[in-house]
């Protein structure tokens, strides 16, 4: 018996209004067996970096499917909406840097398409505001039932997709300086810098001009103390048992941190 398709959804929709409901809708109408998988829609308003990371960071360990992402502060401009395949499965949704890291963490991007058909699009009419309920989550019904990607509209050349500015990440002798990529729901402070650039540093370390425990979990560290560690996701992260790191560290993302040796 094979398994029902999967559609995930990751947005900025929030949950005080119809939005996401009304993609769950679209979905249902047209791809009634998918199964769908709400990843996320509390991605800060607007903040593409944000979902990005949050998507790629979870992606891989979704059943292999179309996963649609919508954070889109260009809805209605001339970008445009996207679809890619990759080894692990589709993405859908605009083309303003939102999927590429998913798409990597997927195996990369084998092919591209610009969503220009609207017979793939929900009819009668679409809105200039509402990409994901008139746009995105129709494609990806249509994939979800085995439609080709072809189908979809024109080929795009991967190396013409809006890419996200690379995150600041600089290694020295004394440790490194790296960008906080994300800030989670409890208050951890995610860093660009991949794990291993903790390699080799001490069992004492300064965090921001902070002093901080080097350690594997919230508890190497005391509460209300400092703890600098590699996450699920392979990055370097800063937390406070019983705390919120972020408040500590007065950091937002984009913001750069940097850990040395005491």
């Amino acid at each position: 018996m094979h398994a029902p398709p999967c559609v995930s959804l990751t947005t900025d929709y929030g949950l005080a209004d119809g939005f996401v409901a009304a993609c769950h809708g679209v979905l249902a109408r047209l791809a009634p067996a998918a199964r769908v998988i709400d990843v996320t829609h509390l991605v800060p308003p607007a903040d593409v970096r944000r979902g990005a990371a949050v998507l790629a960071q979870t992606v891989a360990y979704l059943p292999v499917g179309v996963h649609v992402a919508v954070v889109d502060p260009g809805v209605g401009t001339e970008r445009r909406g996207i679809a890619l395949a990759t080894p692990g499965g589709l993405l859908v949704g605009p083309d303003n840097g939102l999927l590429l890291p998913a798409a990597e963490a997927l195996g990369g991007v084998t092919h591209a398409v610009a969503l220009t058909d609207p017979e793939w699009w929900l009819a009668p009419t679409v809105s200039r505001t509402f990409h994901g309920r008139d746009v995105f989550a129709p494609v990806a019904a249509r994939l979800a039932l085995g439609a080709p990607l072809a189908g979809a509209g024109p080929v795009v050349d991967p190396a013409t997709l809006v890419r996200l500015p690379e995150p600041v990440v600089r290694a020295d002798a004394a440790g490194f300086t790296a960008e906080v990529l994300t800030v989670d729901h409890f208050g951890n402070v995610q860093l660009a810098a991949p794990g291993a650039l903790l390699d080799g540093l001490p069992a004492r370390v300064r965090v921001a001009g902070r002093d901080a425990v080097h350690g594997h979990t919230f508890g190497d560290a005391a509460p209300g103390g400092l703890v600098v560690y590699v996450d699920s996701a392979g990055l370097v992260a800063v937390a406070v048992p019983t705390g919120r790191a972020v408040d500590v560290l007065t950091v937002s993302p984009g913001d750069l941190v940097t850990v040395t040796s005491p």
